[in-house]
């Protein structure tokens, strides 16, 4: 059993090298560059607009899978993105000072919660995910819509106004 758990472990961790190493350029390098790297595994939030969960966290604020494992319930009170990231990843990294802008941006009306996937490797698992970041936006209605790879500006404002049904400031 531990074999087979680390098996699974090494495979995604094998995935989520290939497919965010296959994303990064120059650009998303040097973008990369200025970006501090972010404690793990804590909702503070400090200088930050985003708010980091682990995956107790996750259940309580997001959906409590464990409760409801047939049924999308979402706990919170507005509408959410959450993005699963690692500290290593360059596609990752060009998209976190666009987040934390966006979440600045539209403070109050919606989170913006990150997943650090190293971290938090069984909630990464139980949700699928093999390629980062994936961003998930959760509506207040409805299920969530998930993507994989680096989003601009440009598009996340888009997705916050079209899936999330924010107005745009």
């Amino acid at each position: 059993m531990k074999f087979y758990k680390l098996l699974i472990i090494t495979g995604f961790t094998a995935v989520s090298l290939v497919a965010c190493g296959s994303n990064s350029d120059s650009k998303s390098k040097s973008t990369a560059e200025g970006v501090k790297s972010e404690s793990s595994n804590s909702s503070k939030t400090s200088e930050k607009a985003t708010i980091h969960l682990n995956r107790a966290e996750f259940l309580a604020r997001v959906y409590n899978f464990e409760k409801s494992p047939d049924k999308w319930v979402y706990n919170g009170d507005k509408p959410a993105i959450v993005d699963f990231y690692a500290d290593w990843c360059g596609p990752c990294k060009q998209v976190a000072p666009i987040l934390e802008e966006l979440a600045a941006k539209y403070k109050g009306e919606i989170y913006i919660y990150k997943i650090d996937t190293d971290a938090e490797q069984q909630l990464a698992g139980e949700f699928g995910i093999t390629a980062i970041p994936t961003l998930m936006f959760i509506p207040q209605q409805g299920k969530p819509q998930v993507t994989q790879g680096a989003l601009s500006k440009a598009q996340l404002e888009n997705a916050i106004e079209t899936i999330l049904m924010v107005k745009k400031k």
